[in-house]
């Protein structure tokens, strides 16, 4: 039977995403307290090891990512071709804490949104899923986007609204 040490590393690595103790402690089936304390333990050995890995508390919880000194070696191996029409549209997705349906969207950043979203699908950064009602879809940011651009790394005082956001006249 694993530890409660590498059962949390699994979760982490398998969710790829940043989880709170909460629900760590759900996923593994033990108390918040214990979660803390080998999530902890976690932190600590993989602070000591030789490995390109690291285990980071951030605003929004505990993360398996990959360490700072490896960024350059993301970009020069997945490198990410979008303008800055798409980019700015795949921000106003990321901005939203729930999925933004595509027809809000386009109201936001102009009729050039519908090919960006199909950009950002291609390339993994934003999932795409038909409404009930079947009129619009859903969008919202993929594993891949929070892994390539480390957004709960970046300081508070860079935090941006939609509003901030200009929409595109021409694209």
């Amino acid at each position: 039977m694993p530890s409660l040490v590498s059962k949390i590393e699994a979760i982490l690595y398998l969710k790829g995403q940043p989880l709170s103790l909460a629900e760590i402690a759900e996923f593994a089936d033990c108390e918040k307290k214990a979660a803390r304390k080998a999530a902890i333990a976690l932190m600590n050995d993989y602070a000591h090891r030789d490995t390109a890995l690291e285990i980071v508390e951030t605003n929004q919880g505990y993360t398996l990512q990959l360490r700072e000194s490896f960024q350059g070696l993301v970009q020069k191996l997945l490198p990410a071709e979008l303008g800055v029409a798409a980019l700015r549209t795949l921000a106003v997705i990321a901005l939203k804490k729930d999925p933004i349906s595509q027809t809000e969207l386009v109201e936001l950043r102009g009729s050039g949104a519908y090919q960006h979203v199909q950009e950002l699908v291609q390339q993994g950064f934003v999932r795409k899923r038909r409404q009930s009602d079947g009129r619009s879809y859903w969008l919202q940011v993929t594993k891949k986007f929070h892994q390539y651009f480390q957004i709960d790394k970046l300081p508070k005082q860079l935090e941006l609204r939609l509003r901030d956001i200009p929409k595109d006249e021409e694209e």
